[in-house]
């Protein structure tokens, strides 16, 4: 049965790690019937097919391993249930497959038992399950959560394999280089290095022969064929040396083996690979996070005012759902009864909770402070504020465009030019080279091949990467990828979240004045700033001398003023200016006039009276980082421009930017907007580098070209950027861009290195200087150039370990 309405389709990816690995696929998904678009989204690891054809998924899936690619899937035999013929076999086979995410599906009746492959991500076994049940059957699950593992559990046991497979690699590796470097003439050397050399050629490196064949049928070439093509035809030319010397010496040559140049080669590979796959593990992690942000049960409030707990997936809109004290809010809605404060950081930023009473609105993944309140669901599911933020993630995630890797565009080009040297170097030897033309031929084109042997190319960005990152987290610069240490060089423009990145991101008591500094009158203030549910009680009471409350009565809560409580027959208030108006409480000019100054600088000011006079007025605000101000001054003098992001006031961003010492800011910013202003001064032609540390700001560091995460910030923010600045200290921003100019500069010098090697070498090894002065490059020497060239790669990156 095939159903062709259009659809859109996600496939997960696994092994497109570089630019040009996307494009192969790209290119791949050409071939396929069916499709009307398609986009391969690198950061998210996925490819993205419009089509209008049923089987379209398992097609598309066949195809991508066709190519030498991975798609994470799981695969389950289930025992089917009140089947009684084979016509119910297809009815049910038929229900499995129509469902999305289902790769394929065959149900065999004899054994009753359905055999499917399914995308984690996409589908599970309940959703399979249900849709067979609808049809009339049953799958008998051995419990309710089997099966459903997710693609990060996919993707872990893949790493762990990878780690087994390189540790194993380079344990066979280091006593095969010993002994081919220092111990040559040892009895049984050459058989000893094969015996050792032959599982990480043919059992640990496997994959690189796999995916080079998968790559040739398909006319194209990356660093997979460069690797197999000469650890291969190294390891071929060594077996046959080692089994028939003679072969040579009968010839008056001498066959060297190159057992150790194989393995070396595939086990710095792996460990490359190993480490950029633990890199690229935590991308999807953001996205989990978020979406966890929904409780999963909620309150709901019947017509006859009855309240029971029903999972969050049932609310519809109109709903009416009770939100307790603690609660996370789980849809958008208005509130309809009650008031509370509401925590809504990962939504604007801002670190103080945001009073909310009847007719005002709430928001899905909010917090719920002290008070509990009633309301009207109005958005659910992907409606919702915070199931947009979750799309923006993805989607900037996917539009980025990758820096294709200089090794994989190296490797596009040096490959068929070195298979063209070598095959040239043998044609022209046999053709003209006499008696002994075509084994001097042969030994030609294998050397060539040989000596390409990307040893110093595998090993040039790794090994600078890894002294690179080892470097920044000496300094407090957690770097997560290759990617953002190569591209922050190139930054000129960075955008700073303001509250918990610029400043310290919570409220503190900033001044203070007193007509009477009096220590009963300090306890009382105390005393009802600790009963008060308002936020910012707490920066007051943390200011106060700590002490035991005084007894009090007739405590109350009056809703957008304060409070007051009655201390020894005299009441007291603490509050707004409003609320010492409302109750007639005479203020000082002397307290007038400070808090008129202070409000200048976007403090906010709390008021405590008695029931006749004012006694005192205190500023709160969220204090700028000592080290904000050096940083901004830093940024410009490497001529980086520094912006403001905020979701705050304008006159409070105004004065807060002024205090910093940048001049370019943006006030009442939503976290979309962010984004926004990222993708537009990206598209001005600017390298962005998005500083941030709360959920708010997750689809902007998405988004940055380079995403740079506060390691007091919330754990979201962290997992989508690319760095981390552990001590949230902004004097290591500039710091990073050093580091990352110090580390792209040295890879260059390396990549030189691995090149002057093969340039010189090449030529000589296919035979040029013979003509001349009758010269042929041993294999020896050959193989000590190697050597020295992955030597000098190696003590240039260990240089950056030096540098300031």
């Amino acid at each position: 049965m095939t159903d062709h309405t259009k659809s859109t389709i996600v496939v997960p990816l696994e092994g497109v790690e570089s630019e040009h690995c996307a494009l192969i696929v790209d290119k791949g998904l050409n071939e396929l019937k069916g499709v009307s678009s398609h986009k391969v989204e690198l950061n998210n690891r996925r490819a993205i097919i419009e089509g209008s054809s049923g089987d379209l998924l398992g097609r598309a899936v066949a195809l991508i391993r066709d190519l030498g690619y991975g798609v994470p899937t799981v695969k389950k035999t289930i025992p089917v249930l009140q089947m009684s013929c084979a016509s119910c076999a297809v009815n049910v086979e038929n229900a499995i497959k129509m469902l999305p995410g289902v790769v394929s599906g065959a149900v065999n009746y004899a054994n009753g038992a359905a055999t499917i492959e399914y995308i984690p991500s996409v589908t599970n076994l309940e959703k399979i399950r249900k849709a067979v049940q609808d049809v009339g059957y049953d799958l008998l699950l051995e419990n309710e959560g089997q099966g459903n593992e997710t693609i990060e559990e996919i993707h872990e046991k893949h790493y762990q394999k990878l780690k087994q497979r390189t540790i194993g690699a380079i344990a066979l590796t280091l006593p095969v280089v010993v002994i081919g470097m220092f111990f040559m003439d040892m009895p049984y050397a050459n058989y000893i290095m094969w015996v050792l050399s032959t599982p990480v050629v043919l059992w640990f490196g496997k994959d690189f022969y796999i995916n080079a064949w998968k790559q040739a049928r398909h006319r194209s070439a990356n660093m997979d064929t460069l690797v197999a093509l000469s650890t291969g035809v190294a390891y071929v030319f060594s077996v046959f040396n080692t089994l028939v010397p003679s072969f040579w010496h009968a010839r008056g040559l001498h066959g060297h083996v190159y057992f150790e140049a194989a393995a070396v080669v595939i086990s710095f590979i792996l460990l490359g690979k190993l480490l950029e796959d633990r890199a690229k593990g935590n991308t999807s992690a953001a996205i989990k996070k978020l979406m966890n942000l929904h409780p999963p049960k909620v309150y709901l409030v019947g017509a006859d005012q009855q309240v029971k707990e029903v999972a969050v997936e049932e609310v519809k809109t109109n709903d009416v759902l009770l939100v307790k004290p603690g609660d996370i809010v789980a849809v958008d809605g208005t509130i309809i009864s009650g008031s509370s404060f509401v925590d809504e950081s990962m939504l604007t930023g801002e670190s103080i909770p945001v009073e909310k009473s009847e007719g005002e609105k709430v928001f899905a993944g909010t917090i719920n402070q002290k008070g509990s309140f009633q309301f009207r669901a109005e958005a659910v599911g992907s409606d919702t504020m915070l199931a947009k933020i979750i799309t923006l993630v993805q989607n900037a995630q996917g539009s980025k465009a990758p820096v294709q890797k200089l090794v994989d565009k190296i490797a596009g080009i040096f490959v068929p030019v070195v298979m063209g040297i070598a095959l040239t170097a043998f044609a022209v030897w046999w053709m003209f080279g006499g008696v002994n033309g075509f084994t001097h031929g042969l030994m030609a084109l294998v050397t060539v091949l040989v000596i390409a042997c990307p040893c110093a190319l595998g090993l040039a960005t790794p090994t600078a990467i890894i002294v690179g990152v080892g470097r920044g987290a000496e300094n407090g610069i957690l770097i997560k990828d290759a990617e953002s240490l190569e591209l922050a060089r190139k930054v000129n423009a960075v955008v700073l979240d303001k509250t918990g990145t610029i400043t310290e991101g919570r409220p503190v008591v900033t001044d203070a004045l007193w007509l009477n500094e009096d220590a009963e009158i300090k306890k009382i203030l105390f005393t009802l700033e600790s009963l008060s549910a308002h936020p910012l009680a707490e920066a007051v009471t943390k200011y106060l001398p700590q002490t035991n409350p005084v007894p009090y009565t007739d405590f109350e809560n009056i809703a957008g003023m304060g409070v007051k409580a009655r201390v020894e027959n005299k009441f007291y208030f603490v509050g707004n200016k409003k609320l010492l108006e409302t109750h007639g409480v005479k203020i000082d000019d002397l307290l007038n006039s400070k808090s008129d100054l202070w409000k200048a600088e976007v403090k906010t000011m709390v008021w405590f009276a008695n029931e006749k006079n004012a006694l005192a007025v205190l500023a709160i605000s969220d204090k700028i980082k000592a080290t904000s101000v050096e940083a901004v001054q830093q940024l410009t003098h490497m001529g980086i421009e520094v912006v403001m992001l905020t979701g705050d006031h304008r006159e409070t961003a105004s004065a807060m930017a002024k205090a910093a010492g940048i001049t370019h800011f943006e006030a009442e910013v939503l976290p979309e907007a962010k984004a926004g202003f990222i993708k537009k001064l990206q598209g001005e032609g600017k390298v962005v580098a998005m500083v941030g540390d709360g959920i708010n700001d997750s689809a902007a560091l998405a988004q940055a070209d380079v995403s740079i995460a506060m390691g007091q910030g919330s754990d979201i923010a962290k997992d989508v950027a690319k760095m981390t600045i552990v001590s949230s200290d902004l004097n290591k921003i500039p710091a990073a861009i050093r580091l990352s100019r110090q580390t792209v500069a040295t890879i260059r010098q390396n990549l030189f290195w691995a090149f002057i090697y093969n340039v010189i070498g090449i030529p000589i090894a296919a035979g040029l200087l013979y003509p001349i002065n009758g010269f042929l490059l041993n294999p020896m020497i050959a193989g000590g150039a190697m050597a020295l060239s992955s030597l000098s790669v190696v003590s240039n990156s260990l240089r950056l370990k030096w540098k300031r």
